[in-house]
């Protein structure tokens, strides 16, 4: 099974708050395997299920990476 979760987290080299939707594999008691190779370089500070539009955080708007047009 896969799950789409939205994963918050900071760059290596900046403190800048960025997330991303993507789509992992999920066990049977619902965790959700986050490849190594994706986790390289950040430091992850949650995962949330599903898609999350996340609009400010902190009272500072935070930058979706990859960048997508959400003005649609």
């Amino acid at each position: 099974m896969v799950k789409e979760v939205t994963i918050i987290f900071y760059g290596k080299h900046s403190l800048e708050l960025k997330y991303t939707v993507e789509c992992f594999p999920q066990l049977k008691n619902g965790r959700v395997i986050i490849p190594e190779r994706y986790k390289q370089d950040k430091s992850i500070i949650a995962v949330c299920e599903g898609h999350v539009n996340i609009l400010n955080s902190f009272g500072e708007r935070i930058e979706f990476f990859p960048k997508v047009n959400h003005a649609t």
